[in-house]
């Protein structure tokens, strides 16, 4: 397949994002975030970040076009998130890269949002090694999967969330502490002059009866939430570091430590670790230290492709179109909780429609 520019477009949620991605370089990208606006009600406003994604949408990809020095006419394909994600967010972001695609004459390739994820460290450190385990860990999802060939093979699920994910338990804790939202970086800040081993917070899933890659993250939120409770029953000063400290070992130690054990388990020498929480300094730190410990290669994006961008879609559809995939049909629609099965994904409205009917 020719070299294309892939401009891909992303807005499942709070930030609308364009990247343009040729032979898996990354030419340019920009990224319109409407958390301000979400911020004072503590999570995401799925109308307001709709909106927002109209508003930014034509912005974000001039911008993303004048940082890479390219004009409209040279993109040769539009890769756009189908899912999971906010169903009117999704819709918008769809819409846009339709007309684009056709206005173009281009084709027009549905990407699952998590395999962006994946596909967002290929941006920094190249191909992706057949087979790495990855750990994607953001807002909404935890997961461990054995990744082969990303554009062409199914993915596989050696673990997900049975419950609260990382970011989600980060976010929750964070709003009792009384730490704005978005609780990850905010947890992450208050930690810093903390000491993690202040309080002994659970480590959830991680006895020998448990599943041993599965993640559960709504008891460590509960503990968390009844530790700040006692101290303001008791009249006490929330020792605010500590606890984000601690809280942030817990999470940081149960996801590092089922990474490795995965990748020994499959024989595997890469690990990969994806989305926002990926930020995570600890995460970060302690995933480092013990792929070290364990001969593991550990990849992490840069902080700016960590979280959600349009330029690990742009990335997953450049694969797509080197492997020479089939583009999404015109009638392509969205699927806001669809499984991570493959990294193309076309759902189509009037089949999902009669598979209910049925």
């Amino acid at each position: 397949m020719e070299s294309r520019v892939v401009l891909g477009i992303e807005s499942s949620c709070d930030e609308t994002g364009a990247g343009l991605v040729r032979n898996g370089r990354l030419l340019g990208h920009a990224v319109a975030s409407s958390m301000d606006e979400h911020a004072r009600f503590g999570g995401v406003v799925p109308e307001i970040a709709a909106r927002a994604h109209l508003h930014a949408f034509t912005p974000v990809v001039r911008e993303a076009l004048d940082g890479a020095g390219l004009r409209m006419a040279d993109i040769g394909a539009v890769a756009v998130t189908t899912g999971p994600g906010l169903s009117g967010a999704l819709q918008v972001g769809l819409a846009g890269a339709k007309t684009l695609a056709f206005s173009l004459g281009v084709p027009l390739y549905g990407v699952h949002h998590l395999a962006g994820h994946v596909a967002a460290d290929t941006l920094e450190h190249g191909p992706l090694p057949d087979p790495c385990v990855v750990l994607i860990v953001s807002g909404g999802h935890t997961s461990l999967l054995l990744v082969r060939d990303l554009a062409r093979d199914p993915i596989t699920h050696l673990g997900d969330t049975v419950d609260d994910a990382a970011g989600e338990c980060f976010d929750k804790v964070a709003r009792v502490f009384g730490l704005p939202y978005p609780g990850g970086p905010a947890i992450d800040r208050a930690a810093r002059n903390g000491d993690p081993r202040a309080v002994a917070f659970p480590r959830p899933l991680s006895g020998p009866r448990d599943s041993r890659h599965d993640f559960s993250f709504s008891g460590l939120k509960t503990s968390a939430a009844r530790w700040a409770e006692q101290h303001r029953l008791r009249g006490e000063e929330l020792p605010l570091a500590d606890g984000a400290a601690s809280l942030q070992e817990a999470v940081a130690d149960v996801l590092t430590r089922k990474a490795v054990a995965a990748c020994r388990e499959h024989g595997v020498d890469t690990l990969v670790v994806v989305g926002g929480v990926a930020a995570n300094s600890r995460v970060r730190a302690l995933a480092e230290e013990r792929c070290l410990a364990a001969g593991v290669t550990l990849r992490v994006p840069p902080l700016n492709l960590c979280t959600d961008n349009g330029a690990m879609i742009a990335a997953v559809g450049d694969l797509l179109v080197r492997a020479g995939a089939e583009p999404a049909p015109l009638d392509v629609s969205i699927d806001p909780s669809a499984p991570l099965e493959y990294a193309a994904l076309h759902p189509v409205a009037r089949a999902a429609g009669a598979a209910r009917a049925a």
